[in-house]
């Protein structure tokens, strides 16, 4: 071996140890709870089997704190696509890793997340692929699906209440990308299964999905959420106060639904969300030519015209925004990255090297909002002038749409 590729090889060893390091320092790792209970209640998976956690208890004034935080992870839409997720953990606890890695909002240590260190931290698995709000009886013996969201989710908070959630103090019910939209769609019923006594707050990270047309003109997002909830049977549990005024599937949008949610809610979103460009701005569907896939890759990659039309959805997602209303209840962080899901991962979260937006990260915009210490409600410039940024293109919930 040269001594070129002997000194990159030394090189690589070291940046490997640096970053195992690195992890083993800001993050650590959960054991899975199944739901056992929860099967007699037809409360399960796709495929049948129980609903899953991870919790990491918390300690000292963090006690009776508890954050609920829904992984994320995309749709189903028939059952050609349910039954495939069937096969993956988004549709089988029986596949889901027995212990994950907890770091940013799920850390145990003050210097990487300093309101939620000590509270109850719980990671709630997605694997009913509608964003818990399915619920059909029937089980079709040709497919064995179950399409029971809504009550794997209400199974779950019960789980909860019976370890201790029962004397929540402090409460959030959080999420991830479809976890996010979890969060908006179930604020409501979170804070009514709770004591009556508990401070109750949702955020969304990522869940902010809006009804745009792709880059061909056509309605792709709209047709695949009107496709989500019929297959689920998801009407019945969508907000109310939304679907007496419109189209049950128009619901599954934030846009048209965030306005009659009565508990606070906090939205941390991308304007250039990477998952809503790659997905509802530019579809496989609606670029047979590929010719986004660059841009989609890496913005720096986007030419001219592609990213004048990313600033026109920019301004699409700021005006479905602009719904949410202007009362200090309601918070947003909406930064000018092309990123998507910024809450799970210590580097957008809460580090020296976080993304800012008006001297603030993420972890300290929430963190005032939540203890009322001050609101916040900012969007950043467009792309490019942050410079904060990190632009994570590829994330572990992201889940492509058919």
């Amino acid at each position: 071996m040269d001594r070129n590729m002997n000194g990159r090889l030394q090189q690589w060893s070291v940046f490997v140890v640096c970053l195992m390091i690195v992890l083993r320092t800001e993050s650590f790792f959960v054991d899975i709870t199944y739901v056992q209970s929860a099967v007699a209640k037809g409360a399960v998976c796709l495929d049948g089997s129980p609903p899953a956690y991870h919790i990491d208890k918390g300690s000292g004034a963090g006690i009776n704190n508890w954050l609920v935080h829904v992984e994320g992870g995309g749709w189903c839409n028939n059952v050609t696509t349910c039954l495939a997720r069937t096969k993956t953990r988004l549709g089988s606890s029986k596949l889901m890793a027995k212990q994950i890695a907890f770091s940013g909002i799920f850390s145990n240590k003050p210097q990487f997340n300093p309101d939620f260190y000590n509270w109850n931290r719980i990671k709630v698995r997605y694997c009913d692929g509608a964003s818990f709000t399915g619920d059909i009886e029937a089980v079709d013996p040709a497919t064995n699906l179950y399409y029971r969201g809504a009550r794997v989710f209400i199974a779950v908070i019960e789980d909860l209440l019976a370890k201790g959630m029962k004397n929540a103090e402090n409460a959030i019910l959080s999420g991830c990308s479809a976890g996010g939209l979890t969060s908006i769609l179930h604020c409501d019923n979170f804070k009514a299964l709770l004591p009556v006594g508990t401070k109750v707050k949702c955020f969304s990270d990522a869940g902010f999905f809006i009804n745009a047309k792709d880059v061909s003109g056509a309605p792709h997002i709209q047709d695949f959420y009107n496709d989500v909830v019929t297959t689920h049977g998801s009407a019945k549990n969508l907000p109310q106060s939304c679907t007496s005024r419109m189209k049950p599937s128009l619901c599954f949008f934030p846009q048209n639904m965030a306005q009659g949610i009565r508990t606070p809610l906090f939205i941390v979103n991308a304007a250039y969300d990477s998952w809503q460009i790659k997905n509802i701005l530019a579809p496989g569907v609606a670029d047979p030519h590929g010719l986004w896939h660059d841009c989609k890759t890496d913005i720096v990659k986007c030419s001219t015209t592609q990213l004048q039309t990313m600033q026109e959805f920019r301004l699409q997602f700021l005006n479905a925004l602009s719904g949410l209303g202007s009362s200090t209840s309601r918070g947003y962080f909406i930064n000018g990255c092309y990123a998507h899901c910024q809450t799970e991962t210590q580097e957008t979260w809460f580090r020296s090297d976080s993304p800012l937006l008006y001297n603030k990260t993420i972890a300290k915009a929430v963190g005032d909002w939540f203890y009322d210490r001050s609101p916040f409600q900012k969007i950043d410039c467009p792309y490019p002038c942050d410079k904060t940024c990190h632009n994570r293109v590829f994330d572990e919930q992201e889940h492509p749409l058919v």
